[in-house]
């Protein structure tokens, strides 16, 4: 997997850009945190909110909004970053992030933050909400979209698999399901826990139509997300994001471990130079 692969997007490729540097702010403020996560799905998160997503951000609660449900809870630093600079969250609050009474605790909670969809924590949660979710809205005769983000992770929870299930059964065509494939999570690599692959195969099989992309190419994940909104068939969708922990910093990059990282203080400044310096060049 190479660095972020800004391809001819240069306005999507900078707002990834911005996602990454307010995420790592962010971590400055605790010394620690899911920064290598955040830093994975910059791209993701750009294209869906600048490119993907229909919303007002003026208007967290429109009836007629897509919706982003961020499934794995521990990624809510990397939301609050693309919130920020969606405009739903005022800059300044960067500062309070994983502080007591801050709106931005260091997991998602969606009672405290405005743009956050649903409460994410213990993995395999989100997509059975989206499915619940996407259902109401069909009954609704709403044209919104559900998107939800889930981790390789999540692929080893039987409730993920339960509702992929449900949602071809009720042909959710509402749903686009992203899986961030970063080949890492607390016990290891899931090949050593819990191995989940091929995904894209197992996914089809589950009656969705799906695609698998480099997840820090913004062409390619421009070009998916299009592919999986304009797809005129009757099953979900889903877009397995194959993904660098740490991305656009090279020596987070290059870490063997980092699902949670702690960082020297003096780090955080080296991470924002070299990403600031990767960005430039």
């Amino acid at each position: 997997m190479n660095a972020p692969n800004p391809g001819h997007n240069r306005p999507l490729t900078e707002k990834a850009y911005q996602i990454r540097r307010t995420a790592l702010q962010m971590g400055k403020v605790q010394g620690q945190g899911y920064i290598a996560q955040a830093l994975d799905v910059a791209d993701i998160l750009a294209v869906s909110y600048f490119h993907a997503l229909n919303l007002k951000p003026d208007d967290p609660h429109w009836e007629d909004r897509d919706r982003f449900y961020l499934s794995i809870g521990h990624y809510a630093i990397a939301l609050y970053a693309v919130l920020v600079e969606v405009g739903v969250l005022p800059r300044e609050e960067v500062e309070s992030y994983g502080s007591d009474n801050s709106r931005l605790p260091m997991s998602g909670m969606a009672t405290y933050t405005p743009g956050m969809e649903i409460t994410g924590g213990s993995l395999g949660q989100g997509l059975p909400i989206a499915v619940g979710a996407c259902l109401g809205l069909k009954r609704k005769g709403s044209g919104a979209f559900v998107y939800n983000l889930l981790s390789d992770g999540e692929l080893g929870e039987g409730s993920t698999w339960e509702a992929a299930m449900s949602a071809a059964h009720y042909q959710l065509d509402n749903l686009i399901a992203i899986v961030d494939v970063n080949n890492q999570q607390a016990d290891g690599p899931p090949a050593t826990v819990l191995s989940s692959e091929p995904i894209d195969a197992k996914w089809r099989a589950f009656g969705w139509h799906t695609q698998r992309v480099n997840g820090n190419d913004i062409e390619a994940l421009t070009a998916a997300f299009d592919a999986a909104r304009a797809y005129e068939g009757p099953e979900p969708r889903v877009i397995v994001c194959d993904t660098l922990m740490g991305c656009g910093v090279s020596f987070l990059e290059a870490r063997e471990k980092n699902h949670f990282i702690r960082v020297d203080a003096d780090e955080w400044d080296k991470a924002i130079s070299a990403l600031d310096e990767e960005f430039v060049a």
